[in-house]
C-alpha cells in the first residue's frame, strides 16, 4: 500500500487480539512498528495513550490517531485498505453480530483459560517463547505471573470451570458460522480473524486441544495461522473440569 500512514501497534507478548491486527497487517503488506509492553503493568501506559478506562490491548496509532480495541482496529484497516474487504457486504450484519458475540466470548475464553491451565502448569509459560519447560527460578517467575493474571482478569476455580463447561456449545456456535459462510470463506473476514486467533490460543492447551482438533473450527485456525509453539500438557486441570465433546461434534 503506497503513501500508507505511519502505523505503531501496542501489544503485549502471547495476546491473541493482537496476533488477530498483526495478521491482518501482514497479509495487506503493511509496515508497522511494534511496542512491546510487559503483561499485566501495561495498563498504566495504554490508558495515557488511547484515553480513559482503555487499559488493555491491542492498540494502534495510525499517524498518532490512537484507534483503541480489536474491532476498532479491524474497521480503521477496513477503510485505509480497500482490499482488505473485512466486512464484505453481504454477511456484514452477520459477521458484525458475531463480534459482539461468539468472537468476544472466545477472545475471553483464550485469556482465562490459558492463565487458568498455567497456575495448575507454571513450568509450561516457557513454550510460549519456543524452549522446553521451564527450570525452577523461571517457574517461580510463571507463578508470579499467573498468580497475576487471576487477580488481574478475576479467574477463580469456579469460573475456570464453567468457562472451560461452556467451550463445546461455543465451538458448534463457531461450526455453524461456517457452515453458513459467515465464517471460512477464501477471504478471511474480521470474524476469522477474531475467533481464529483465539481458537490459535486454546489449542496450545492439551485439555482443550481435543476438543477442537478434526472440526471446522479447526480448519479456521490452520488456515490463517502457524500452529504455535505452546504446550500446556494436557492434565493441567483437575479431574473432572474438562468436558467432553459435544453431541453435534462428535456426530
Amino acid at each position: 500500500m503506497s503513501d500508507q500512514p505511519k502505523l505503531v501497534l501496542h501489544k503485549v507478548p502471547f495476546s491473541h487480539p493482537c496476533l488477530a491486527v498483526e495478521a491482518v497487517l501482514d497479509r495487506h503488506g503493511l509496515e508497522y512498528e511494534t511496542v512491546d509492553m510487559v503483561s499485566g503493568t501495561h495498563g498504566d501506559t495504554v490508558e495515557g495513550i488511547y484515553g480513559e478506562g482503555n487499559r488493555t490491548v491491542p492498540g494502534l496509532l495510525v499517524d498518532d490517531e490512537p484507534v483503541h480495541g480489536t474491532t476498532a482496529i479491524f474497521e480503521k484497516l477496513d477503510e485505509l485498505v480497500d482490499e482488505a474487504d473485512l466486512y464484505p457486504g453481504a454477511v456484514a450484519a452477520a459477521i458484525r453480530e458475531a463480534e459482539r458475540g461468539i468472537a468476544e466470548e472466545l477472545q475471553t475464553a483464550g485469556r482465562t483459560l490459558v492463565f487458568g491451565a498455567l497456575h495448575f502448569r507454571p513450568e509450561a509459560l516457557g513454550t510460549f517463547a519456543g524452549a522446553g519447560p521451564l527450570d525452577p527460578a523461571g517457574t517461580d517467575f510463571a507463578i508470579k505471573l499467573a498468580r497475576g493474571a487471576w487477580r488481574y482478569i478475576g479467574i477463580t476455580a469456579v469460573s475456570l470451570a464453567a468457562d472451560l463447561a461452556k467451550l463445546p456449545e461455543q465451538l458448534d456456535i463457531v461450526d455453524e458460522l461456517i457452515e453458513g459462510g459467515v465464517v471460512g470463506g477464501d477471504e478471511p473476514t474480521a470474524v476469522d480473524y477474531q475467533i481464529g486467533s483465539s481458537l490459535h490460543l486454546l489449542m496450545q492447551i492439551g485439555d482443550v486441544r481435543p476438543l477442537i482438533e478434526g472440526r471446522p473450527a479447526q480448519k479456521l485456525v490452520d488456515s490463517w495461522f502457524e500452529r504455535g509453539p505452546a504446550d500446556i500438557p494436557a492434565g493441567a486441570f483437575p479431574a473432572g473440569w474438562v468436558p467432553e465433546r459435544s453431541a453435534q461434534s462428535a456426530a
